[in-house]
């Protein structure tokens, strides 16, 4: 049998996100493998698996240390029992007190969250007053992403600011160089090499007004072997977990494999050339240009147009294919896609053998 296909593959329906146990343990091995099995130096964001069973592997392999994007996930790791979770999104709104809320209601979780500027250092102080909490703090740097973040020149003015502060604790710099996608590896570790020299000479200057010893939580999947191979950053990468084309293909240089699939079948043969499936946009990442997807059992598959329930694909010969026919497919970019599922089928040794929640797809848990 092909690694991806499902023996009892009558037993789920479709469309469905199934995720294979035995190569997110592969991805895990692979990722503590190049930072020489150092799990002090991992940082794995979760925005990709939102599952708790996901999170509870990597804790297991002894990563303890994650990054987050919403209080969801903050709290779902915490329930897994994560001892340190960042938030590497400022909160601000009802955001701000959910986080000083998770704080309270999961003391032996050490939460953090990043600040750009200090009106919202201020606020998270404001609504903490009274209650007996540390607030943490990474300082978010816009490396050259241009979505969050302060410029480097003007961080260590917040950094000084901060520290008037008081009752703020400053762990250390975060940075996402999520702009930094060139396929050629060399071309890639210059960028990465001048970016996080300047967050070196950054941090440093800030270590030495403080006499305390900062951390840098850098990078993400694209550039995680650079900074692999730096020493001194911590590592937050998260499309590894499952992996996808977009990535695969974008950076042949990374060893992980793919991890999760989606499962679609034809539900219609419109004629000698064309099939339909039942995987439209609310089942597969929608924001990429067609193809979405990649399906492993027909390489030569092209899908031509979707809709929301609906997946028109172009073949050599229909005549291959029946009502009913499941396809495998490799989604172009899996972390939106996995948020569109509740739940996912686990596969282990080709039968599906559990059902796990995307619990964190949900806005909030209970905080």
């Amino acid at each position: 049998m092909n690694w991806y296909e499902i023996n009892n593959i009558e037993t789920i329906d479709s469309p469905a996100l199934v995720i294979y146990r035995e190569r997110v343990h592969e991805n895990i091995r692979l990722l503590k493998q190049m930072v020489n099995n150092d799990v002090d130096r991992l940082r794995p964001h979760v925005k990709t698996n939102k599952i708790a069973e996901v999170c509870k592997m990597m804790l297991e392999a002894g990563i303890y240390k994650f990054k987050c994007a919403t209080i969801a996930e903050a709290e779902m790791l915490a329930l897994a029992g994560a001892k340190d979770v960042l938030l590497a999104y400022q909160p601000v709104g009802p955001k701000a007190s959910r986080f000083i809320q998770l704080i309270i209601q999961y003391p032996t979780t050490t939460f953090s969250c990043v600040v750009d500027n200090i009106e919202s250092a201020q606020h998270l102080l404001a609504i903490s007053s009274g209650h007996p909490v540390s607030l943490n703090v990474f300082i978010d740097v816009n490396t050259g992403m241009n979505r969050t973040g302060i410029v480097a020149p003007k961080a260590l003015f917040l950094f000084e600011a901060l520290l008037l502060l008081g009752s703020i604790n400053v762990i250390g710099l975060h940075a996402y160089d999520g702009h930094i996608r060139t396929t050629d590896i060399v071309l890639r570790k210059q960028q990465v090499a001048i970016e996080f020299g300047k967050l070196r000479i950054l941090a440093e200057t800030m270590e030495a007004i403080s006499n305390k010893k900062l951390v840098i939580v850098a990078g993400g999947s694209p550039t995680f072997p650079i900074h692999a191979e730096l020493i001194n950053s911590e590592c937050s990468p998260g499309t590894f977990i499952f992996w996808d084309w977009g990535y695969k293909h974008l950076f042949p240089d990374e060893p992980f494999d793919y991890a999760a699939l989606v499962i679609t079948r034809v539900v219609s043969i419109i004629d000698e050339h064309t099939i339909t499936t039942d995987l439209g946009h609310k089942s597969v990442a929608a924001e990429n240009p067609l193809p979405r997807i990649h399906f492993l059992n027909a390489p030569n598959a092209v899908p031509i147009s979707q809709s929301e329930e609906h997946l028109v694909v172009k073949v050599t010969d229909a005549a291959q294919y029946h009502l009913g026919n499941v396809l495998y497919g490799v989604p172009v970019h899996i972390c939106p896609t996995v948020a569109l599922y509740e739940a996912a089928v686990i596969i282990e040794k080709n039968n599906a053998v559990d059902e796990w929640k995307v619990i964190a797809r949900n806005r909030k848990i209970s905080v």
